[in-house]
């Protein structure tokens, strides 16, 4: 089934003890798409300015991502974020953000993609998030990313958005800050209150928590890999191949979750390896398979 992202495309200038790399492809739907495109067709939405410096055309060719959806503004400019990781690499030090057009209104959603089942609405204002969900006719399974801006700053529209998903993806400090809970299974618990009935916590390099409002749990360790060059773009990349996954067999009941979950885990291993989309070049499907065969092996006992 064709799934729907919509979320930003940006300009990155990315530091990290390997090096730098300096005006980059970045952005949630930019990672996203391309985890998600190794599993299923892609319909991406997302605006940039004139001054995008990317054909995305060329940078997605031969997968199977749609961009009717991308609108490029005339008279704005592209979300820029610079960042810089040190030491274990576990956190992004924000150095600037401009926002530019992703404080104007989003784009419209395409005719041809009002259809979607599988949506994910990647991190931006909750409003924004609503607006394109209700834009989608009868969606099988929508999920949605946050952050701690929108938690401290629109904490009411947040609510609101997570009453109309079925799933939210956060990292283990949004989801304490979210429940104003230090423990993180009773942060889970209040969040799955909340509305959602299926909460996944990203935690780095300790791995996700999978959790149920039914009360299944899944835990699993990230994978073991000797090649980190840089963060930027993990946890987008990990929705992505989760969602494609989700998307692609059609189902979404605990036992295919788990399994999405694992291979959200590996795509993140290879978004790491390398500076913005590198390190996907060389990637098949057959390489993401292996290496869930490989997760597998390692966390069975």
């Amino acid at each position: 089934m064709s799934l729907l992202v919509t979320g930003s495309i940006g300009i990155d200038t990315v530091i990290t003890p390997f090096g730098v790399s300096e005006n980059c492809l970045g952005g949630s739907a930019i990672y996203f798409s391309m985890a998600a495109s190794f599993f299923t067709p892609v319909r991406l939405v997302g605006v940039v300015g004139a001054d995008c410096p990317f054909n995305l055309h060329k940078i997605f060719e031969g997968r199977n991502v749609d961009l009717r959806g991308l609108e490029v503004r005339q008279l704005a400019k592209t979300f820029r974020w610079k960042g810089s990781y040190h030491n274990t690499m576990s956190e992004a030090i924000t150095e600037n953000l401009e926002l530019n057009v992703l404080t104007e209104e989003p784009p419209k959603l395409p005719d041809e993609f009002k259809d979607s089942k599988f949506v994910f609405l990647a991190n931006t204002a909750p409003a924004l998030q609503m607006e394109l969900l209700k834009q989608v006719d009868s969606p099988a399974f929508a999920a949605a990313d946050t952050m701690n801006c929108w938690i401290d700053g629109r904490p009411d529209d947040l609510r609101q958005l997570l009453a109309k998903i079925d799933c939210l993806v956060i990292n283990a400090e949004e989801a304490r800050a979210l429940a104003s809970q230090s423990n993180l299974a009773k942060a889970a618990e209040q969040i799955l209150q909340m509305g959602p009935r299926i909460l996944v916590i990203k935690k780095g390099e300790s791995g996700s928590l999978l959790c149920a409002k039914d009360g299944a749990r899944f835990a699993l360790p990230a994978y073991l890999t000797t090649e980190v060059k840089d963060p930027t773009g993990a946890g987008d990349s990990f929705a992505g191949a989760m969602m494609g996954r989700l998307a692609e067999v059609g189902k979404s009941d605990f036992a295919t979750l788990k399994e999405a979950i694992g291979y959200g885990t590996v795509a993140a291993s290879f978004t790491i390896s390398d500076f913005s989309l590198e390190g996907w070049k060389p990637i098949s499907r057959s390489d993401i398979d292996a290496r869930l065969k490989k997760l597998k092996e390692l966390t069975s006992f």
